[in-house]
């Protein structure tokens, strides 16, 4: 288990399992966009970029501990978006530092993204909560690339607690700006687009890593 050090504090890992068990969608414009597969997908409009922050609150076909296991491998992000090209963890200042690299074709300039990220389980108000935490940083370890846009504002939130046999209670949150000149509704309608595909490709991925074990 890690420490709260570092990166994230012990008040945003504690506010990440608040959010599992009570989301905060009030105060603010958070609006239901779908409810898809025991999932509800709710977004929150950032204002200056254009771009729509997410939580994604419900239960899905897997134990807690795979399903955090699969969203930490670098593999599965590999298998599951064939853009990532390149992908490795290394120890920065005594955390996990990961560096990403992202190519496309035609006239979509390639990205690349380092990110810090920390796992921790949590006893909280009684119940076992597995939290990770994830955020752009720039270090310079990892200086921009000529010929690739730097992802520097991305952002995610993963808590998850047991929902019974197999099952898990999960609630993420999810902001990234891929920077450049796409538009910002061509971004958020491929988002729109994508979340039913991913919230099935989470849950097969589990499926089979539980048939070959």
């Amino acid at each position: 288990m890690e420490s709260g050090t570092g990166t994230f504090s012990e008040e945003q890992f504690r506010e990440a399992c608040a959010e599992l068990q009570r989301p905060a969608l009030s105060g603010a414009a958070w609006e239901l966009l779908e409810e898809t597969q025991g999932i509800s997908v709710y977004r929150l409009l950032d204002q200056p970029t254009g771009l729509y922050e997410y939580k994604f609150i419900g239960t899905l076909r897997a134990p807690p501990d795979l399903l955090v296991d699969i969203c930490m491998d670098l593999g599965y992000i590999r298998r599951q978006i064939p853009q990532v090209t390149e992908a490795y963890e290394t120890e920065c200042n005594g955390e996990t530092v990961t560096y990403m690299k992202m190519e496309f074709p035609f006239f979509v300039s390639s990205r690349d993204c380092v990110y810090v990220k920390q796992r921790r389980e949590l006893d909280f108000r009684g119940r076992k909560i597995q939290v990770v935490l994830a955020k752009g940083t720039s270090l310079p370890q990892f200086p921009e690339r000529p010929g690739f846009i730097r992802v520097s504002q991305c952002q995610v939130k993963l808590a998850v607690e047991s929902a019974g046999h197999n099952r898990s209670k999960v609630f993420i949150y999810c902001f990234v700006n891929p920077g450049g000149w796409i538009p910002s509704w061509l971004i958020n309608l491929l988002v729109k687009n994508g979340i039913p595909g991913f919230l099935a490709d989470l849950e097969n991925a589990c499926l089979r890593y539980q048939r070959r074990t």
